[in-house]
């Protein structure tokens, strides 16, 4: 009796292997005929939204390529990538209105990520591209990369940082320009400007950006005149005074154009400067008006 109850268990074991391997309903039998082909293999291309260990580069090949968590320590934030027609067949060149192109979509990018325009704060915008092996196997991307600076002026240093750069700018911010101390060059006028408190006494602040039109580098004096103009225009709106003949007489203004070499990609944002030359003040002069910027007498 117990051999004839082995032979019965063992014959339904028996039909369920076999159940298990029957056609399911629907299906052909074949398990292997319906799965999608994997995509064929494409050129490297950079992610938008992560951290680098490495300073930037213009020329990006993929050995430099050393993503990381934006809490460790690292030098540049990428806050988007883009991409050139993918029928170009050479990378564009400076000053090429493709690469003028790409750097004012970064620049627009950039601008969203911290919430302001990235040049109030001690930040540098930077567009990396291919390598010209990664352009010959099919690459066309543009990434727009930010880092963080010792200074704005002249002889800036990129800083190691943590911490993400997203929203820096929509709140009060180390980053964010505001009062300045000038330091004078050779013949008066101010050289360098160094950040300070602005509870403290201080001649200068930054009001913010003028966009400059598309036009030459400003070599000779007469060049430089329109954007003179367009920062006491920004300076007028800052402070809550009338943009008109008088204006100079308020206030003197420094102006920091970007170098020609950005220029020539495409960066026309120009940081303005009120600047006191005859007094010092304490407090900012954001909205102060006429009382707090009054025509000066001499």
């Amino acid at each position: 009796m117990r051999r004839a109850t082995r032979v019965v268990v063992a014959a339904v074991a028996v039909g369920a292997l076999l159940a298990g391997c029957a056609d399911p309903g629907g299906t052909d039998g074949d398990l292997v005929d319906d799965w999608a082909a994997p995509p064929p293999a494409g050129p490297f291309t950079p992610a938008a939204g992560v951290c680098q260990a490495a300073d930037f580069t213009d020329v990006v090949t993929l050995a430099e390529y050393q993503p990381v968590d934006c809490a460790a320590p690292h030098r540049v934030e990428t806050v988007h990538v883009g991409a050139f027609p993918a029928e170009r067949v050479a990378p564009p060149a400076a000053g090429s209105a493709e690469l003028r192109g790409a750097f004012a979509d970064c620049d627009t990018r950039a601008t969203g990520y911290v919430g302001d325009d990235w040049r109030a704060g001690r930040l540098r915008l930077a567009v990396a591209l291919p390598s010209g092996a990664g352009w010959a196997a099919g690459a066309r991307w543009y990434r727009c990369d930010l880092s963080e600076v010792s200074t704005v002026e002249a002889a800036a240093t990129v800083v190691t940082r943590t911490g993400s750069l997203r929203d820096a700018l929509r709140a009060p911010s180390p980053l964010r320009l505001g009062c300045q101390q000038t330091r004078s060059g050779r013949g008066g006028g101010v050289q360098t400007l160094l950040p300070v408190d602005c509870g403290t006494r201080h001649d200068a602040e930054f009001v913010g950006v003028w966009q400059a039109p598309d036009r030459p580098y400003p070599t000779r004096d007469a060049d430089w005149a329109p954007l003179y103009a367009g920062c006491r225009s920004v300076l007028g709106r800052y402070v809550g005074v009338p943009d008109d003949a008088d204006l100079r007489f308020r206030s003197g203004v420094v102006v920091r154009p970007p170098g020609a070499g950005r220029w020539r990609v495409g960066d026309r944002g120009v940081r303005c400067y009120l600047w006191l030359s005859d007094r010092t003040v304490t407090g900012s002069l954001k909205g102060a008006g006429t009382a707090g910027l009054p025509v000066r007498t001499r």
